[in-house]
């Protein structure tokens, strides 16, 4: 079953698990389940992507009823109207401890068009492990509050490998040694970028919406672990 965070006649806002993909593409492979076709039947009526979150990203996402709702959604995001909170847990303390990633990404082809987008961060938690990786023996990681203003394929992940602090458990830009110690040594086998928060105008009554999704037990018995905490106010 997918848990349904928010619903009414309009739209659907749901907790998308990490690994499970959105619907069909080329970008998914062999996947077997599509979050688009178990929501579809669980709710046994036609629903409508409104916006995508990567394979392996948790998090918040906002289905539409009609293809009206999912268009006016769509311009939401296309209008950078919704406000996105995401967590992530990357390798190293980012500094300065609250900054902005202004960096042109393409789309899904790397060779395409560079376009603008920027990504506000801020560290919420710090920690240094003892163990010992490469030359280093101890590792510093940080647990940051990531606010895309755009929303370019995989932008989060892009903006943080960009500034060398990968999110962990980033196959395509992240540190596969980093991702096996956390596999290793927290039986972490996920990536640890969840879709936390999203803020938008309801597409009918145009009444102000948060929705909020909690993380899953692997990310949040990791931050359990390391004695963080995510504040209420974000």
């Amino acid at each position: 079953m997918i848990e349904i965070l928010y619903q009414d006649d309009a739209l659907i806002a749901v907790n998308k698990p990490a690994g499970l993909a959105v619907h069909r593409s080329k970008m998914v492979g062999n996947a077997e389940e599509f979050l688009i076709d178990l929501l579809r039947e669980q709710v046994g009526d036609s629903v409508y992507l409104a916006h995508r979150l990567d394979r392996a990203t948790s998090g918040v996402l906002l289905v539409a009823r009609s293809k009206e709702v999912a268009a006016a959604l769509g311009e939401q995001f296309m209008g950078r109207a919704v406000h996105k909170q995401y967590l992530a847990v990357v390798r190293g303390w980012p500094e300065p401890a609250e900054g902005v990633v202004d960096y042109p990404l393409p789309g899904s082809r790397e060779t395409g068009p560079r376009r603008e987008a920027r990504t506000h961060y801020r560290r919420l938690a710090t920690i240094e492990v003892p163990i010992a990786l490469g030359r280093y023996p101890q590792q510093r990681y940080a647990l940051l509050l990531a606010e895309p203003e755009s929303g370019r394929f995989r932008q989060i992940r892009k903006h943080l490998a960009h500034i060398h602090h990968p999110v962990i458990g980033d196959c395509q830009h992240g540190r596969s040694d980093h991702n096996r110690l956390y596999k290793q040594h927290f039986g972490c086998q996920r990536m640890l970028l969840h879709a936390w928060r999203l803020r938008f105008a309801h597409p009918l009554t145009g009444a102000a919406m948060e929705v909020e999704a909690p993380l899953d037990d692997a990310y949040a018995g990791l931050l359990r672990r390391f004695g963080w905490a995510v504040s209420e106010e974000g």
